[in-house]
């Protein structure tokens, strides 16, 4: 109840009680305005000015407001613009396409020439290599049936992913070739990096360059392929390295087609029964079947020893030497150069023998060798050039 005699009060305090007189013809007439009566013309105001605000704001709303046909100008003006924008990116993409595929193409054959030249100073370098080329000529073919009948573009990409996998045999030949040489080494007994310090092997910016950015560089191909071709050239050299010192080994053979009698070690001696060491292996055959050098060298000595009767010894260097006893006859002389298989003599039974055959050593260093493991050596040797 106070607040609303607070509200009466506020309402009589705004509209107080009003007299209003009109003199009209020389008659005053007075009328009373109460407080109802103003707070209701009051409210009638307010009202009509309220009425009046939202019409006029309806009003204004609806003249800026777009109507239907503007809005349908609208949408097709937008929908033009859209159209013309997607074909502006259409042929703004079909451009760019046709620029990047040009750009490839020329770039790909470009890497495919640098490459190409890459390849083939490195097949160059290493052309002698035994079994290379035999290795290689199956990825070669496929390469060649397949280009025939390709597009040109398409031959580019076959030429290099050809060049990937040629690559690649290169890399597995000569590093199988590697491994089954060094194997023939420990056979023997020997120390791979004994004896291929040394050794011939590839040279060039191939091997010479120890970063592959600086091969790279010099090839003028990426970095990735220049260290793959340093690689394969790596390799090829570790293989053509051991196979150029095996070659100076003896691995082979002094006989063909004879059997061996009696092995390296401690054995009866024949002849009085008793044991004794047998610095060698025996090969038996007839009188005169032929005798060959088992590696290339210098003839160091040729004439009669002690219990080996005829004997020859060749000098292969590098602290090797080999002894061919109770022979025949000689076919070479001291200080002549013999070859790898060359005919030094005959089969024969001077000396201390029981019968023909060859007597055959190995020496490393001033000291007698198993001439069995040299056999086995050089058979894995043959199995690598194959």
């Amino acid at each position: 109840m106070t607040q609303f005699e607070r509200l009466r009060g506020l309402i009589a305090a705004v509209f107080p009680e009003r007299h209003i007189y009109i003199r009209a013809e020389g008659v005053m007439r007075g009328f009373v305005l109460t407080t109802g009566n103003q707070t209701l013309l009051a409210g009638i105001v307010a009202a009509c000015g309220l009425w009046l605000g939202i019409s006029t704001a309806a009003m204004i709303v609806d003249a800026l407001a777009p109507s239907g046909a503007d809005r349908e100008l609208a949408q097709m003006q937008a929908r033009s613009e859209r159209w013309v924008a997607d074909r502006e990116a259409r042929l703004n993409s079909a451009v760019a396409q046709l620029d990047a595929a040009n750009g490839s193409i020329g770039s790909l054959a470009a890497t495919v020439e640098k490459r190409h030249t890459a390849l083939a100073m490195l097949l160059t370098q290493s052309r002698d290599e035994p079994g290379l080329a035999r290795a290689l000529t199956p990825t070669l073919q496929v390469a060649r049936s397949t280009v025939e009948t390709a597009s040109p573009t398409r031959r580019i990409e076959i030429v290099r992913a050809s060049q990937e996998r040629l690559i690649v045999a290169a890399d597995n030949f000569a590093k199988g070739r590697a491994d089954r040489l060094r194997l023939a080494f420990r056979l023997a007994g020997l120390s791979p990096s004994d004896y291929t310090s040394s050794a011939s092997s590839l040279g060039g910016p191939l091997i010479d360059a120890k970063d592959p950015r600086a091969l790279a560089a010099v090839l003028d191909v990426d970095e990735d392929f220049a260290r793959r071709i340093q690689h394969a050239a790596n390799t090829l050299s570790e293989a053509k390295a051991m196979t150029t010192a095996a070659a100076k080994l003896p691995l082979s053979r002094p006989t063909s087609d004879t059997a061996k009698s009696s092995g390296f070690g401690v054995r009866f001696d024949p002849f009085n029964g008793r044991p004794a060491f047998h610095s060698g292996l025996d090969f038996t055959g007839g009188i005169g079947v032929p005798i060959y050098a088992t590696a290339p060298g210098i003839v160091a000595f040729t004439g009669v020893r002690s219990g080996y009767g005829n004997t020859v010894e060749i000098d292969h260097g590098a602290g090797f030497k080999t002894r061919y006893a109770h022979m025949s006859g000689f076919a070479v002389q001291v200080g002549e150069k013999v070859a790898l298989g060359e005919r030094i003599g005959a089969m024969g039974s001077t000396g201390r023998s029981t019968g023909p055959h060859l007597h055959y050593e190995v020496w490393v260093n001033g000291r007698a060798q198993n001439p069995d493991r040299f056999l086995k050596a050089g058979e894995y040797v043959q199995q690598a050039a194959s």
